[in-house]
């Protein structure tokens, strides 16, 4: 299987299909990949290099498309996309391939899911990476209504907002439905609470750009977590930190070190 372009499957699960990979090597240790909103596997976790990083550090990866994103099925409705079910989604999919157990790295929405599949399947995370997401989690990461509403323009040219103007050029960049996503913009924003995220004993690493103005502290997250390390991306936005190697050279050394317990 090239790493460039792994095969994608599907699986069916809570009366909708889902698409995913599975490549690398399969006797390693099984790392699922949680990607962010507007995103997919692929233009999450392939096309910025992670896929062959993992791979070749003799991990197996997992990647799956989130409901309403990639080639997954595509739900309008703003309850579908609570992060606690999409993070059974997740969970489903460790059931379908058989692994009981999965260190989990999402990035930004991603990272909230994952949080999530932390909270309600504790069972199934041995670790986590949290990438673009800092105290965010907890303290919300600012008003997402006018990002509903550039997904929802008729076009890139009607949006002012500039915030909203970024995920929309995204969108139209990834082909993504914007109704779908704007459903899921409705109901994901889901906060933790302190008391949550103290709950979650698993080793954690977080790792968010210095120039992200969206994630918040990376720093102000680790304090309130039991087993938590943060990392600065240096000059990285929420955008370009995704694919840095600051970032994925962290994300190897935090298995190294939890490997070696």
């Amino acid at each position: 299987m090239h790493l460039n372009s792994p095969q994608f499957s599907t699986f069916d699960h809570d009366g909708m299909a889902f698409s995913y990979f599975d490549a690398g090597e399969r006797a390693g240790s099984p790392t699922l990949l949680i990607h962010g909103f507007a995103s997919s596997a692929l233009v999450n976790w392939v096309q910025p290099g992670w896929l062959k990083t993992i791979a070749d550090s003799g991990r197996r990866v997992i990647a799956i498309d989130n409901r309403g994103h990639g080639a997954s099925a595509k739900p309008h409705d703003p309850a579908a996309y609570h992060p606690a079910r999409m993070a059974g989604d997740a969970s489903a999919l460790l059931d379908h391939l058989g692994i009981a157990r999965a260190d989990v790295i999402g990035y930004s929405m991603g990272a909230r899911i994952s949080a999530f599949l932390a909270l309600e399947h504790a069972d199934r995370v041995r670790s986590l990476v949290w990438g673009g997401l800092g105290i965010g989690l907890v303290h919300g990461v600012g008003d997402w209504d006018p990002i509903a509403a550039a997904l929802l323009a008729p076009s890139l040219d009607d949006v002012t907002h500039e915030r909203g103007r970024m995920f929309r050029a995204f969108a139209d960049k990834t082909g993504s439905d914007r109704l779908a996503l704007a459903a899921c913009i409705a109901s994901n924003r889901v906060l933790v609470t302190d008391a949550q995220a103290a709950s979650i004993t698993q080793p954690v690493l977080i790792a968010v750009g210095t120039r992200d103005d969206i994630a918040g502290s990376p720093h102000d997250l680790a304090d309130l977590l039991p087993d938590a390390r943060a990392v600065d991306i240096p000059n990285r936005d929420h955008m370009l930190a995704v694919g840095d190697k600051v970032f994925k050279e962290a994300v190897l050394n935090f298995y190294r070190e939890i490997d070696g317990r």
